[in-house]
């Protein structure tokens, strides 16, 4: 039961940070031209690559640096995030895709390049530097499954009933949420 927590917080930041992110639009037109569970497969590889490359930097992270140091910077690195969620305008550009022969590599190329250094991958650095890796990766990488396949079974759809600006700004108050809980550790650490 002590995972529970844990994967419920990573999950919801990753999942209302990343909804209506650029790889969800990605995923979203990508399945408009082609076949939609290569895409949804491409995009998953990618996205547990990734997060598995951030759980490692993030755990490995916790090994070298004090606690007040990891809870400062993941403090600060939310509450950039945060900010620049509430002030996010909705000018998505989707741009030209151009696939290659195969469809799963393209795909995977594609969203493994977009995504690296993202913000959601520099959360789940961060919380895997503060919570059980493996939680941490199975939550973000769930979360990331999820907004993948939403985008691909009922994008267009959703996208017309749920305005972008209000779930970037949904994750705005979440980022900054986690951040004043990193902020609050930190300080219990200090004291």
């Amino acid at each position: 039961m002590d995972a529970f927590e844990p994967f419920v917080k990573v999950f919801l930041l990753i999942f209302f940070a990343e909804f209506g992110d650029k790889s969800q639009l990605v995923c979203m037109t990508l399945s408009t031209r082609y076949r939609p569970v290569s895409v949804l497969v491409g995009s998953m590889a990618a996205f547990s690559a990734l997060n598995l490359l951030a759980v490692l930097f993030g755990a490995t992270i916790s090994l070298y640096l004090p606690q007040a140091i990891i809870f400062g910077l993941v403090g600060m690195l939310f509450l950039l995030f945060g900010v620049q969620s509430l002030f996010a305008e909705d000018d998505e550009d989707e741009g030209e895709l151009k696939m290659g022969k195969h469809l799963f590599l393209s795909v995977f190329m594609l969203i493994f390049l977009a995504e690296l250094g993202d913000k959601t991958q520099l959360s789940v650095a961060g919380m895997a530097a503060v919570e059980n890796a493996w939680v941490v990766w199975l939550a973000g990488t769930s979360a990331l499954f999820v907004t993948s396949a939403l985008g691909v079974v009922l994008g267009r759809v959703l996208i017309q009933r749920v305005s972008i600006l209000w779930i970037h700004r949904g994750a705005g108050v979440l980022f900054i949420g986690f951040a004043c809980v990193a902020f609050w550790k930190l300080a219990q650490i200090v004291a």
